[in-house]
């Protein structure tokens, strides 16, 4: 089912999720350690994102570096795959621009199309440690609007194979990533809505925040989106601070701010507990409003921590 059928299907406001693949030589076992816990909120689809590879230098015999490309976390496709088998329920695979050809992009497309997973969330994706900017691959798509026509142009029936005959269209629903706080390399938020818009006119039927902490930033967004003419629905994202040491590292990895009464408290907690229990308060808080306010889903990042989830459902749904 689509995930623009979930949503439209229903007026109450549903519960959904977004896993990590685990890291590479741990077992399908700790996803489903991940998602039984939540499946009591009944996620009519659940994200699972995708992570590129990276390089690491290792000094060999001589004094040599040899540069390695590895993936920490794969599996996306075989993870939606068992996902759906075990649950029954819609898996959205992340589909990226780095690291894949345009080619390597449409085989994968092609195998979850085998395997009926019908929803994707397309993303450029961020750029490798070790580069300062965003690369794409020799061949590959430069932005998320690039892979959105690649996606719309297999609903059609076109592939990149001109001589193909008699091609059969795919019917994916495809997810855009929105930003509250606008991305960090748009120049200002107008501009930011704008190319949104371009992704939508391009065939994009819903978009998927970034997370953030402060709703009326979410509700002023939203408010631009409409007023740029963007109408498909909007789906918040949200996580809860953790970690004394998140209070740093968020607002630097993802580009958010902290409201000013939320740091006040933070300011005065002394533990990662202390953290996590104001964390999950904060957003029991947000999800409330967001809910009464009438968001269609509410999208949990559960970074592998159900238990922290698990505890915010249970206050909201």
């Amino acid at each position: 089912m689509k995930i623009t059928d979930h949503l439209s299907g229903t007026d109450k406001t549903l519960f959904s999720i977004e896993i990590l693949p685990p890291l590479k030589g741990r077992s399908i076992e700790s996803v489903y350690k991940m998602i039984d816990p939540l499946m009591e909120f009944n996620p009519p689809f659940i994200d699972v994102t995708y992570h590129r590879e990276e390089y690491v230098y290792k000094k060999r015999e001589g004094g040599y570096l040899e540069k390695i490309s590895i993936r920490k976390r794969p599996g996306t496709v075989g993870i939606c795959a068992a996902i759906m088998n075990r649950y029954k329920t819609d898996a959205v695979p992340h589909i990226i621009c780095g690291g894949f050809t345009r080619e390597e992009t449409e085989n994968a497309l092609i195998e979850l199309n085998y395997l009926g997973i019908n929803n994707v969330l397309l993303l450029r994706g961020d750029p490798i440690k070790t580069e300062p900017h965003f690369a794409p691959e020799q061949g590959g798509n430069n932005y998320a609007i690039d892979l959105v026509k690649q996606v719309v142009s297999m609903n059609h029936g076109k592939f990149l194979d001109e001589d193909l005959k008699d091609s059969e269209p795919s019917d994916f629903c495809i997810g855009v990533a929105g930003y509250p706080e606008k991305h960090f390399e748009a120049p200002n938020i107008a501009m930011d809505v704008k190319y949104l818009k371009q992704k939508i006119d391009a065939g994009a039927q819903y978009v998927v925040t970034q997370m953030f902490f402060d709703n009326a930033k979410f509700f002023s967004f939203v408010d631009k989106c409409r007023e740029a003419g963007i109408n498909v629905p909007i789906i918040p994202g949200l996580k809860p601070i953790t970690t004394l040491k998140q209070i740093n590292l968020l607002p630097k990895t993802f580009h958010i701010d902290l409201p000013i009464d939320l740091m006040k408290d933070l300011e005065n907690c002394t533990s990662d507990t202390e953290v996590k229990e104001l964390g999950i308060e904060w957003c029991i808080s947000q999800s409330k409003e967001l809910m009464k306010k009438g968001v269609p889903c509410l999208h949990y990042y559960t970074m592998g921590n159900a238990e922290i989830v698990k505890r915010i459902a249970e206050k909201v749904f």
